[in-house]
């Protein structure tokens, strides 16, 4: 046996031992304190095991190999494991973020805190400002009081996981007068700060899982700043940069493991219009997978291509919405009639209908798919570039 082998039988062994069984029954119709406590628990496992933050640098606990990071997420998919729903934004985005750009002391302060349970969430998305992020209104003014502060106003849109975070990955215009990407700040903020508010976003599901974050007077300290001042458009993509690579892949396995074999298992594929479709999907993931590790290990040896993560996006997300709409087809009244689905699953958790609604998270958020398709063609082909406007 090679020594991926050993480590694939080690990590079946561990699904098969700390995977709940019931987890998706257990989970299904629970209230937000029952969900914060299980994706808690659930993250503390992982971390336990070693296997929470495989992507991190070894010395803050991660340093596993792309090929045996490929292998975990697998085999967490191929057996049904939950999703880190809650924890996401923290070790993807919040991470990457410090790793790349953060001080020693901001790194020492919030890395350990996170594999302690610290939630994130993500504040650049604006009401005026969302594929096109550099549009922002929400200022940053910095003020000489002797500690050096800034005071933000504005507001936020989309912020997954809002009402249950500590910490917010922040956007802020610092220089008005400046062109759009080069007036823009990065910014830790603390969500206990007065002058912080959330409201929740109740959607066509009846999930609130997106939030609004209103922000009146905040005082943020210099400390907080990422990077230079006026830096942070930047600085955020290395952020935006995390949720493509291995997030992706792991989604393509989830996807391609529970998710196509919960189809298949609610298909009559004894129809051959059905089949033919099922086939279809199933070529369509297996291009999906092969696409996310060629991306993964172009990524770790430099040479990955500068539209390749909207590539992946833009394949994954279309795909996602074309195979729950199937479900959704091929489920009749029973899967319109479906009226919840478990926490802490993903997009494939088998409730069709819910599952199709929830999809347009992906083809809309982190840029919509007409944006994904510009960047493809100008970053990717080399094909002229929009004119702008104005």
């Amino acid at each position: 046996m090679t020594d991926l082998d050993v480590f694939r039988a080690e990590v079946r062994a561990w699904c098969a031992d700390h995977i709940p069984a019931d987890w998706r029954q257990t989970q299904t119709g629970v209230g937000e304190d029952e969900f914060v406590r299980f994706q808690k628990a659930w993250f503390a496992e992982l971390h336990a095991a070693g296997y929470a933050v495989p992507h991190w640098p070894r010395e803050w606990g991660g340093g596993m190999s792309v090929p045996r990071q490929v292998v975990l997420y697998q085999e967490l998919a191929a057996h049904d494991a939950p999703r880190l729903v809650l924890a996401f934004v923290g070790i993807h985005h919040a991470a990457s973020t410090l790793l790349v750009a953060g001080t020693e002391e901001q790194r020492r302060r919030h890395l350990p805190a996170i594999l302690d349970g610290e939630i994130w969430v993500q504040g650049f998305s604006e009401p005026e400002a969302g594929s096109d992020l550099a549009a922002l209104r929400t200022t940053a003014r910095h003020v000489d009081d002797g500690d050096g502060h800034f005071v933000v106003n504005g507001q936020k849109l989309w912020a997954s996981g809002g009402m249950h975070a500590d910490w917010c990955l922040l956007l802020a215009r610092t220089d008005p007068d400046a062109p759009k990407r080069k007036g823009i700040s990065y910014f830790l903020l603390d969500m206990t700060t007065p002058g912080v508010e959330v409201r929740p976003i109740r959607n066509a599901i009846g999930d609130s899982h997106f939030c609004e974050i209103f922000l009146n007077d905040v005082r943020i300290p210099r400390t907080s700043l990422v990077g230079a001042e006026n830096a942070g458009w930047q600085v955020a993509q290395a952020t935006l940069g995390a949720e493509r690579g291995m997030t992706m892949l792991e989604l393509a396995e989830r996807l391609a493991n529970n998710g196509f074999r919960r189809l298949v298992d609610t298909s009559d594929v004894g129809d051959p219009l059905v089949a033919d479709r099922l086939a279809q999907l199933e070529t369509e993931l297996t291009g999906l997978r092969g696409l996310c590790r060629k991306v993964v290990e172009e990524n770790e040896g430099g040479s990955a291509g500068p539209a390749d993560a909207s590539v992946v996006k833009l394949y994954y997300s279309e795909l996602l919405q074309r195979m729950t709409d199937f479900g959704a087809e091929i489920g009749g009244m029973a899967a319109q009639t479906e009226l919840s689905k478990p926490a802490s699953s993903g997009w494939e958790s088998g409730s069709w209908v819910l599952d199709f609604i929830g999809s347009w998270e992906w083809t809309i958020p982190g840029g919509a798919s007409e944006i994904q398709r510009t960047i493809i063609a100008e970053r990717g082909l080399g094909l002229p570039r929009e004119p702008s406007v104005g």
